[in-house]
């Protein structure tokens, strides 16, 4: 039986940097989120800062290297214009052994990029110009794409600019024709803060599995705590993965609970991808049919390994 993950996602290519607090707050940005940026507040952004490493990214997208990286066969459908930074991103992907589906062309929008700023805290603030990213719409999905998955993932960040709702259904839609496990990432605090009331409906109708953080889940069920949040996700009947950085991770799975302790490491020095790659650990059993224990301790591990350095590629 096929093990096969597709991950549909925002293609973006992550340019890194170190930065002071006084630089977020000179900038007017939250330490630790993610901030949408038109093409002169980004070019802005950009010129005011050291550059350390560009690697291809995008949320989903670096899941489905984490999955690669551990053996699991995976692939990535996301939107880049046929421009330097879209040749960059193919090449990244191949070097990850991770198959790129979209046919690159030429585009009137760039191809999306994320300017992720790391403080001494080891925290990271996202500013991202979505370029072409956006703009992923149902014409451009091939029910060939989900021929022999096991398993669909899909990003809240999707959601942003509202672009791509027409390509969302349509993808759940031939997923479910072909028997795939839906699976979906709450992404960003914000995020679901914007479209809180669709993500409810999808784990309501659609999803097989969500993936979100403490934060992320708190907001989605509008609760005060996450005691609260977990009597309220009860009531879904789904399974429900919930991270909590140095607390580790929790699954809701209809009635029960099950718990899992993070792993410690001797020094943190980056937490960008800590979720996307607990996700891709977590994945990578799950589609092996493996116990919910043996998944979240999966997630935990390649987690730990990914905060230890600095972007979200393990190798």
């Amino acid at each position: 039986m096929s093990k096969a993950i597709l991950g549909i996602g925002n293609a973006i290519v992550d340019i890194f940097a170190k930065v002071d607090e006084d630089f977020l707050n000179k900038h007017n940005l939250k330490k630790g989120s993610m901030k949408l940026l038109n093409k002169k507040e980004f070019q802005l952004l950009k010129k005011n800062i050291k550059i350390q490493k560009i690697i291809a990214g995008g949320s989903v997208a670096n899941t489905m290297t984490g999955i690669s990286y551990l053996k699991g066969e995976a692939s990535f459908f996301g939107k880049i214009n046929k421009d330097e930074l879209g040749k960059q991103y193919i090449k990244s992907l191949k070097k990850s052994n991770v198959k790129f589906l979209y046919n690159q062309k030429n585009e009137k929008l760039s191809t999306g990029t994320s300017i992720i700023l790391i403080t001494p805290d080891s925290e990271r603030t996202m500013c991202t110009y979505l370029g072409i990213s956006s703009k992923l719409l149902h014409t451009d999905l091939n029910p060939l794409f989900f021929k022999n998955k096991k398993l669909i993932f899909l990003e809240g960040y999707l959601w942003d600019k509202g672009s791509c709702e027409k390509m969302f259904n349509l993808a759940i839609k031939i997923a479910k024709k072909n028997n795939c496990k839906i699976a979906m990432t709450l992404s960003d605090v914000y995020c679901v803060l914007r479209h809180k009331k669709y993500f409810i409906k999808l784990l309501e109708n659609d999803l097989d599995l969500l993936i979100g953080n403490e934060n992320e889940i708190k907001e989605l069920t509008n609760s005060k705590s996450l005691n609260q949040a977990i009597v309220k996700l009860k009531k879904f009947n789904k399974q429900i993965i919930i991270t909590r950085s140095d607390h580790g991770s929790l699954a809701v799975i209809k009635e029960k609970i099950i718990h899992q302790k993070a792993i410690k490491v001797k020094k943190i020095i980056d937490l960008t991808g800590a979720g996307d790659l607990f996700a891709a650990g977590f994945l990578k059993k799950y589609v092996e049919e493996s116990g919910i224990k043996t998944c979240l301790k999966s997630g935990s591990l390649l987690a730990s390994k990914i905060i230890q350095k600095i972007g979200a590629r393990i190798n």
